[in-house]
Order: C-alpha cells, then structure tokens, then sequence
C-alpha cells in the first residue's frame, strides 16, 4: 500500500504545483490588464488556456492515483479523502491531509483570481465599445454576446462627419 500512497502523495504535489503555476499566469495577466498591454493581454490568454489543461492532466492523474489507492485491500471503495485518509498510515495520512488541504485554498485563490481577471477584460471590452461607439456611431459594429456569438449592433444613422459637425 506504500508505494500508491507515495504515488498519490506525488500526484498531489503535481497539482498543487499546478495550481500555483496557473496562480502566478493569472496574476501577470491582471498586471498586463492593469497597464493596458493588449498583446500581453492577449499572450497571456494563450498562456491561461494551456496552463488549464496542465492542471486537468494534474487533476486526472491524481484522481487516477486516488482511485488506485481506494481500490487496494483494506480501504473503502469510495475514492473520497474523507474517507480513505482515516484508512492511511498516520505519517501518509497527515500528510495527505495536508496536501488536499493546500489544494483545495490554492484552487480557491485560483478561482478568485479568474473571477477577478474576467471582470477586468469584461469592464476593458465594455470602455472599448463604447469608445468606439463614440468614434464610429454610424459604422457596423460587431460584438460578443453572454452567449459566445456575435451580434451587430444597430447603426445609429449618423455618419462620422455628421457626429463632429
């Protein structure tokens, strides 16, 4: 049993390790936000988008190890911590505690930070509508809805020159 303990112990490292990196992507891409860098800002999506998919690599792995570990004799079925840490030797299952623990508040500042970081593009998108509304009240604009599509927005039958004159 030691040695899938051992393998779960470094599968949650792997993720929180993960998580961390993803903490630190999104907190470059506030700073780029913040001082308008908009190739950053947009570098830095790209490097969000594939940091995702390391943590689910990170994710799966580990929920492989966990699985693994409840299957083995003696333990519950169930692949819940809650359950199967109480069933691990007290050195491992401190240590595991602890580990989920750290997982689960670094996952939190992770999500905290997304939320932050979408509502400052969201707010970013909206000045920019509006400036270009501003700039080009007659001319086609097309933008992104709640829903992911694009919806042109209706002219407003003036043309530029009208609007400065």
């Amino acid at each position: 049993m030691v040695p899938l303990i051992k393998r779960l112990v470094a599968a949650l490292r792997e993720e929180l390790e993960q998580y961390g990196e993803m903490l630190a992507r999104l907190d470059e891409q506030q700073e780029m936000v913040m001082r308008r860098e908009a190739d950053g800002v947009l570098q830095s999506v790209e490097s969000v988008q594939v940091q995702s998919l390391a943590i689910q690599r990170a994710r799966e792995e580990r929920e492989r190890r966990q699985a693994e570990l409840a299957g083995s004799p003696g333990l519950p079925v169930c692949a819940d911590f809650a359950a199967l840490i109480p069933c691990l030797p007290s050195d491992y299952g401190l240590l595991v505690s602890a580990l989920v623990q750290e997982n689960n508040q670094l996952l939190v500042r992770v999500q905290q930070r997304a939320r932050q970081n979408h509502m400052l593009l969201a707010q970013s998108l909206e000045l920019m509508g509006r400036m270009m509304k501003t700039l080009f009240p007659g001319s086609d604009l097309r933008t992104y809805n709640a829903g992911g599509t694009t919806s042109q927005n209706a002219p407003s039958g003036f043309s530029l020159y009208q609007a400065v004159g």
